[in-house]
């Protein structure tokens, strides 16, 4: 995976111009399910924001081509579990990940609409909870609505550890109004969403084992 994060980063360094197209691919990729199990996102994503920070690749296209690609790769996922519904989880090659769908379902049963949100920033279920959502039969402009949501916040929140590593303090605090501040604050809103999810979570979770205690 490091090899191909460097040849990435190479080839990037020469065509500054296939950077958006690049990232949108990836986010695409890494959105629909079973391909983004295998797509390292977030090296890549991590990747592309130290080259944004760099200097030596253009932060509107990238930006855009993340947001775009991951839209439509969430799409894709949650119309092929329209399409093909409850049947594909017993079909090949998904039968092989029949673990992570019961999971993402129950996820999905738990917190509905959140968890299309919320399940772009978990990596073992980003890929899976549209297709459930689809499989579920989840009304279409709820769906797109919740991925066009996590998608805006998730692609900089990808690029700004990178961003913040290798454009520097100084450099971002100069910037605080241009684009080095919605990278700042795309970072300080995806650690505050991370805590936040992990408190939903953690609250839910807390009531059955209470109840198993009691019993």
């Amino acid at each position: 995976m490091d090899a191909a994060v460097e040849m990435a980063m190479h080839f990037l360094e020469r065509h500054h111009d296939w950077a958006g197209p690049v990232v949108a691919v990836l986010a695409f990729c890494e959105s629909v399910v079973l391909v983004g199990l295998a797509v390292p996102a977030t090296a890549l994503m991590i990747m592309f924001g130290t080259l944004l920070g760099l200097g030596i690749i253009d932060p509107v296209p990238v930006v855009a081509g993340a947001v775009l690609g991951a839209i439509a790769g969430d799409a894709v996922s949650y119309s092929l579990g329209r399409w093909l519904g409850p049947a594909v989880v017993y079909r090949r090659p998904l039968s092989r990940y029949r673990g992570e769908v019961a999971k993402s379902r129950l996820f999905f049963r738990r917190y509905g609409f959140a968890a299309v949100f919320i399940g772009r920033f978990l990596g073992p279920l980003r890929s899976i909870v549209p297709l459930v959502a689809g499989m579920m039969k989840m009304n279409g402009r709820r769906f797109q609505f919740a991925n066009v949501a996590s998608a805006a916040v998730w692609a900089p929140a990808m690029l700004a550890p990178g961003w913040l590593a290798s454009a520097g303090v100084g450099s971002i605090a100069s910037d605080a109004t241009g684009f080095g501040g919605v990278m700042m604050a795309a970072f300080i809103g995806s650690v505050a969403l991370t805590v936040l999810i992990a408190g939903v979570l953690g609250s839910r979770r807390r009531p059955g084992r209470g109840r198993q205690r009691s019993s």
